[in-house]
């Protein structure tokens, strides 16, 4: 039986590099707006430092004026402090950690080197056991990076069998940069997915809008159901470079799967409306 489709929109992605601070009120209703939508998750904030993000500062604030929704609800946390605010909001189901296979960029992302990022991993967790949330983690840089660390697929198949040992349940291979190539797409998710069938594993691409189809492809021929996106292509890690290779198009994931979750065309039409609002 094929699974269902799960796409998770990830506004967080979207915002967070942007420097023009987005007014709080219009981010709690562009963000109704998306929960209204039927995904099966909303990347909604994070709790890191406001020095580090900025323009996630408000992420408390904006928890807190959120409407009820099936959808769920996650925010990214990079260490203790983070996770332990997170866990105090009822309304957040999963905590999301940015983990690393490249040296350089988890100190540029996290200000951590990977064996203590494995051990933040380890504590996220412990808090999401104690406090009724469910951990993700994502594999950043897992189909490349620019800093000449090394990176080979079998790299990244040794720290997911940590992080399976560590019963992390959700594990998102992330292409933080959009280098990703279709090959060792088709082969990171057709070996781990076999090799952890209990395991869920997701896509997060970062991607041009010129090749985006081929790695949706590529995932989904190996079983891949969980891909991560953001309307318009907007946003990116602001860690990663100056130049930012945007999200993976929420709307070009809709139709791919030929609209999944049943969004209107009139609720689709309000949200880009105030897309645009947002994304000055």
């Amino acid at each position: 039986m094929v699974q269902k489709v799960k796409l998770i929109e990830c506004p967080r992605d979207a915002m967070q590099g942007i420097h023009k601070f987005i007014p709080t009120n219009l981010k709690i209703l562009y963000l109704n707006l998306l929960l209204q939508a039927g995904f099966d998750t909303l990347d909604i904030g994070s709790f890191v430092s406001p020095k580090a993000i900025p323009q996630l500062a408000d992420t408390k604030e904006v928890l807190e004026n959120i409407a009820p929704s099936e959808t769920k609800l996650l925010t990214i946390v990079a260490n203790t402090r983070g996770m332990d605010e997170a866990v105090k909001h009822h309304n957040v189901t999963y905590l999301g950690y940015p983990f690393s296979v490249s040296e350089t960029f988890q100190q540029k992302n996290t200000n951590a080197s990977i064996t203590h990022a494995l051990e933040q991993v380890k504590y996220l967790k412990q808090q999401c056991d104690n406090n009724g949330k469910i951990p993700v983690v994502y594999i950043s840089m897992g189909f490349g990076n620019p800093y000449g660390d090394a990176w080979n697929t079998d790299i990244v198949c040794q720290w997911v069998e940590k992080l399976v040992e560590l019963n992390i349940p959700i594990i998102s291979l992330a292409d933080t940069t959009g280098i990703a190539e279709v090959k060792s797409i088709d082969y990171l998710f057709k070996k781990l997915i076999l090799d952890y069938p209990e395991t869920e594993f997701g896509a997060h691409f970062h991607t041009l809008k010129t090749n985006w189809k081929e790695k949706v492809e590529a995932a989904t021929n190996q079983g891949c159901r969980r891909f991560d996106g953001a309307f318009k292509g907007f946003g990116g890690c602001p860690m990663a470079s100056d130049e930012l290779t945007g999200n993976m198009p929420m709307e070009y994931l809709l139709e791919y799967f030929n609209n999944p979750i049943g969004i209107t065309p009139e609720l689709l039409h309000d949200i880009f409306r105030v897309a645009d609002e947002v994304f000055l």
